[in-house]
């Protein structure tokens, strides 16, 4: 019995995704549940397991194919045996079709077809980098972008070379197809910038108080917990605090109306090599110290090992941004619309500082809050940034509630 093997539901507002890979090839044994094929939505990347054990009689989409929630993308023929690939031990090496006559042999995908023939491009003159040669969607966008000179070079009579000559630039670059994730942060930002009548104001905060009370206790935290007691869990319950007192960088815009969100879901952006993530604490204000440090060391684990779900980054109502992991001292941080603050923690230095009259060395970090200013008044985002400095500069006050 044949089993389709198709798109899941990808989560709220995502329709499509794009195939990125396959795990097994046609004609291989597959077992019920086995990661099968992956795919790449505008926000995450997601695994399609095997509905069944048997042997993936066919493969319906290749990777780089766009495809929509529910599109077959192969069937599994259930409780077949997989055929081995056939591997000659002196098989004759096969004589490399000419340019032209492999194009022809080619059977190009609805898809491609269609861009083929609205564009009139001569496959014969494209390269394919699919399975076997085959031409993919972003084969013929790589042609039809090409410079006219270089689709059609000239033909110029033959000159004596120069003596030395610079390699072409052309030569040593390297064109790779944006991922969706990459095309869906590009997008996002930029609209955040195009939209929202974005600003960012500054302040630094001694850290002193706050590496005090954690190189105090990090240890039994450690041992009690089992997770390290961080720095990102301070600024968490500082953030909340300031939150609570000043509601609009707590809110968005919804046409005509603000939408003031009376609960805290705070985003952390988390850097992967696909792209920067935003992982979301849910009710970050009923968890403890402990509760947000373990949640944010399961989505750090989860983002580099390509596991977050689409849930985990949904309904954020404030982000943090840690710059300071990367040697940032200082930066502007870019909104994480449809919110209306994103807070930036930068790089902790030692600095000379004038206190009570004399100059001591001090661990300063500088913070950064870019805002809505359609929403926030720079009064409000001027008290939200002393409140989260006054909050880091006497923790207690967070634990105390104050």
């Amino acid at each position: 019995m044949a089993k389709e093997i198709r798109v899941p539901a990808l989560g709220e507002s995502v329709t499509e995704a794009t195939i990125a890979k396959w795990f097994k090839k046609a004609g291989e044994a597959v077992k019920a549940d086995e990661p099968l094929v992956e795919l790449e939505t505008d926000k995450v990347t997601v695994e399609v397991p095997a509905p069944a054990s048997g042997k993936l009689s066919s493969i319906s989409a290749e990777p780089g194919v766009t495809v929509n929630v529910g599109a077959l993308l192969g069937m599994i023929e259930e409780g077949a045996a997989g055929a081995a690939p056939s591997k000659p031990a002196e098989a004759p090496k096969k004589v490399e079709a000419a340019p032209a006559a492999k194009a022809a042999e080619q059977t190009l995908s609805p898809a491609v077809r269609k861009m083929v023939e609205e564009n009139k491009v001569d496959t014969a003159a494209v390269s394919g980098t699919g399975k076997d040669g085959r031409l993919t969607k972003g084969d013929v966008i790589a042609h039809l972008e090409k410079p006219a000179a270089e689709a059609k070079p000239l033909v110029i009579p033959a000159a004596p070379a120069p003596a030395a000559r610079a390699p072409s630039d052309a030569s040593r670059e390297e064109r790779v197809k944006m991922s969706r994730l990459r095309l869906t942060i590009a997008r996002r930002l930029k609209d955040a910038q195009n939209t929202a009548a974005m600003l960012t104001t500054f302040n630094e905060v001694d850290m002193t108080a706050t590496m005090a009370l954690r190189n105090q206790y990090k240890d039994i935290f450690e041992k009690k917990h089992g997770v390290k007691l961080g720095f990102m869990s301070f600024f968490v319950k500082a953030c909340i605090q300031a939150l609570k007192e000043i509601p609009a960088v707590n809110a968005e815009i919804d046409g005509d109306d603000i939408v003031y969100k009376n609960f805290y879901n705070i985003g952390v952006a988390v850097g992967t090599d696909k792209g920067l993530v935003v992982p979301v604490l849910r009710d970050a204000d009923m968890l403890s110290f402990a509760g947000i440090e373990k949640t944010i060391s399961e989505y750090g684990k989860r983002a580099r090992d390509g596991n977050l779900q689409i849930a985990d980054m949904q309904g954020g109502t404030f982000t943090i941004s840690n710059g300071g992991v990367y040697g940032s001292l200082m930066s502007t941080p870019i909104l994480n619309a449809p919110q209306s603050g994103i807070l930036g923690m930068h790089k902790i230095q030692e600095r000379p500082m004038a206190i009570n009259g004399q100059v001591v060395i001090r661990p300063m970090m500088y913070l950064a809050l870019s805002y809505d200013h359609r929403i926030v008044d720079g009064k409000e985002a001027v008290t939200f940034l002393v409140r989260v400095k006054e909050n880091l500069e006497d923790p207690q006050r967070t634990i105390l509630d104050l």
